[in-house]
């Protein structure tokens, strides 16, 4: 007897019809032999309400306060979900994240997982009962209700399968796997059928929105194999699993994009030990995430440094680096919220050198600069203008083949 577990976003138990559909599916999985445990995410777009709602009454809005408010909305699913199994003579039991066990850091709103007891849900299974856990949530150390950010979901599945020792871990959303390009700007984007750990956490950070990257990482860590499938039509998608040695590698496996990000400069900073350390340290302490960074050859004693920032966080950064250029007496600071990454990713790129010139040849020819270029041994990305990011990736999914 295999146990899996299943999660499902919000489109997925969006409404009455949708949640019954799960739950037809949920027995079905459970009449074939397997044992289930399943995750759900608030319903449609709840969560986006709730914070709505907090935003009209509170000004603060406090981290506890929002994590009390914010995990309502996945009880509502599990309750609701469990009523349905019922319906359907499966005996289930909602569980909340705190009574599943998910123990997590204080660090309300965007708290991380430390620890999965997991023991309810062990006995519930030995009770042939189906246990259903509310995503998104836990209970941190100082045993206050937490959240686990965007995505979390994903990263609450991903997690129970690896601490029930699960054989598979299988993502149910409104699509039917991960494309080698967003089907919205390349209607030629095919589907992968197969995708590595590396390979998928690479699509996830540079705008893959099929899953949330922290999910990859425990996946990765824990070696849980992932299975994303659409729940609107139950075919088969993509399996992300540990990379074959044995297998040859697609050269290049997608294009991905990200409009979500902005550039700050700060132009003609001191060239000297500890200035970037400080620059640095300063958007780390506000807890804002820099992707790419990129500083110019030292000039007269000076440089420049760019680096790209969620555009969420725009302002806080702005203002941490403007602090910093006064601090050290840079020339200036410059800001552009109109840009756009651009991201080549595949396994076989290690051995073949030659992608990164296709990939500028490729932009070249479509008359699109390129302000910015980072690299890993699996993904090569360009900051281009905003304008230009759909006009890029048809380009390079056309060029590299990606449709065949």
């Amino acid at each position: 007897m295999s146990l899996i577990v299943q999660k499902y976003g919000g489109t997925s138990v969006g409404d009455s019809d949708r949640i019954a559909q799960v739950a037809e599916h949920v027995a079905r999985t459970k009449r074939h032999g397997n044992q289930v445990v399943v995750v759900v995410s608030a319903m449609g777009k709840s969560t986006d309400e709730l914070i709505s709602l907090a935003g009209q009454v509170s000004k603060t809005r406090p981290g506890r306060e929002m994590d009390m408010l914010l995990t309502s909305g996945e009880r509502i699913s599990m309750a609701l979900l469990c009523m349905a199994l019922a319906d359907l003579g499966v005996q289930a039991n909602s569980f909340t994240g705190s009574q599943a066990g998910i123990i997590t850091d204080c660090d309300h709103t965007k708290a991380k997982i430390l620890e999965v007891k997991g023991d309810r849900l062990r006995e519930a299974l030995a009770r042939d009962v189906v246990p259903v856990v509310a995503g998104f949530q836990g209970v941190s150390t100082s045993k206050d209700v937490t959240t686990l950010g965007r995505g979390g979901s994903d990263t609450t599945a991903v997690a129970l399968a690896a601490a029930l020792g699960a054989e598979c871990c299988e993502i149910y959303t409104d699509v039917s796997g991960v494309f080698n390009a967003d089907p919205r700007l390349v209607p030629a984007a095919r589907k992968l059928g197969k995708v590595s750990f590396e390979e998928m956490l690479e699509i996830a950070a540079t705008g893959g929105r099929v899953l949330a990257l922290r999910s990859v990482e425990y996946a990765r860590n824990h070696q849980v194999a992932l299975h994303v499938r659409s729940s609107f039509t139950w075919e088969p998608g993509t399996w992300i699993v540990r990379e074959d040695p044995s297998m040859e590698q697609a050269i290049v496996s997608a294009v991905t994009h990200d409009i979500s990000q902005a550039k700050i400069t700060v132009s003609q900073v001191p060239d000297k030990p500890g200035i970037a350390a400080r620059l640095f340290r300063g958007l780390a302490d506000h807890s804002i995430n820099v992707d790419m960074i990129e500083q110019n050859t030292s000039v007269s004693g000076h440089t420049d440094i760019s680096f790209t920032v969620p555009r969420a966080d725009f302002a806080l950064a702005h203002s941490v680096a403007r602090d910093l250029s006064r601090q050290v007496e840079a020339s200036d600071i410059t800001a552009d919220e109109s840009i756009g990454m651009i991201s080549l990713i595949g396994a076989g790129m290690k051995t073949h050198p030659a992608i990164a010139a296709q990939m500028f040849e490729t932009l070249a020819s479509q008359e699109i600069n390129i302000e910015m270029i980072s690299t890993s041994s699996i993904r090569i990305s360009c900051v281009v203008g905003e304008r230009d990011v759909e006009r890029a990736v048809q380009a390079l999914h056309e060029s590299f083949a990606l449709a065949r």
